[in-house]
């Protein structure tokens, strides 16, 4: 891991997120990428009024001096911090800072969303996840264990989440976590007997790995959604860490659909991983 992107806003929930990325990024050397975005309309930037250029740029320079301040922070003394500034407050430009600077992974904080809130609007961190191309970290809370030893992957064991788990498993080679293959099984027409189960987990393994050394590493609970499951699963064994593949879908697919990677990120207490699928 090289570069880590962390999106602030001056917030609480995104200060959790740079410290956090401070402690990965000690552990692995890397660099971070501290980006804001600012809310300024198209039409406030190409104005050609000099007085209106002349408050776009007093606004820039204010909040260009409030975001040198905000990294003024005890945890990022050693690593090498650069900071980048975007006008607009679109978050597919979060995957296009990624792709341009080749970053292994965003690190976001997020208080989460429900109700209305989330089906019209939805958390930052959600749309965050719904574009990214590289792993997505969501955290919640202070950072007060980054060692992530414990790692619950879920997933419905189809060849769809192959390359999701291999990204997973990439990503965790070189740390000492133990990563725990999770499949929710529920209730109706979803329902797969252990027969079934075990069958479709065989399969995945000797598609994805070429073995089964892995079979006795796989869990299975029953619930009545994925989301539950996996998230009940996660507290009951001390899990430290939720990896999950997401779709990343968008507009109306996205409504109707959803994606359940983007629900646990949203809703799980424990700092959750996305990997696209």
């Amino acid at each position: 891991m090289n570069k880590i992107i962390v999106p602030l806003d001056f917030s609480e929930h995104s200060e959790y997120a740079l410290e956090t990325a401070a402690v990965l990024a000690k552990k692995n050397n890397a660099e971070i990428l501290a980006l804001h975005m600012l809310e300024m309309a198209n039409n406030v930037l190409i104005d050609s009024d000099d007085e209106q250029n002349a408050q776009t740029v007093f606004f820039y320079k204010m909040a260009e001096k409030k975001f040198e301040e905000f990294l003024q922070k005890d945890y990022l003394q050693g690593i090498n911090v650069t900071p980048i500034v975007k006008h607009f407050k679109v978050f597919s430009e979060v995957s296009d800072v990624a792709d341009d600077h080749s970053a292994d992974l965003i690190v976001m904080g997020s208080h989460g969303a429900s109700g209305l809130t989330e089906i019209f609007v939805g958390s930052n961190t959600e749309k965050v996840v719904r574009h990214s191309n590289i792993p997505v970290l969501v955290v919640k809370q202070k950072p007060e264990n980054v060692t992530f030893d414990n790692v619950v992957f879920a997933c419905d064991f189809t060849e769809e989440m192959i390359q999701p788990y291999l990204k997973a498993c990439q990503f965790f080679d070189k740390s000492d976590s133990k990563l725990k293959l999770l499949y929710v099984n529920l209730p109706g027409e979803r329902f797969k007997s252990s027969s079934e189960m075990e069958s479709a987990v065989a399969h995945f393994l000797e598609k994805a790995d070429g073995n089964l050394n892995k079979i006795n590493d796989i869990h299975y609970i029953s619930d009545y959604t994925v989301e539950e499951g996996v998230i009940n699963f996660a507290n009951l064994t001390g899990a430290d860490l939720i990896a999950v593949p997401t779709h990343g879908r968008k507009g109306i697919a996205h409504f109707f659909s959803g994606s359940i990677g983007e629900d646990i990120a949203n809703h799980a207490m424990l700092p959750v991983i996305t990997f696209k699928i």
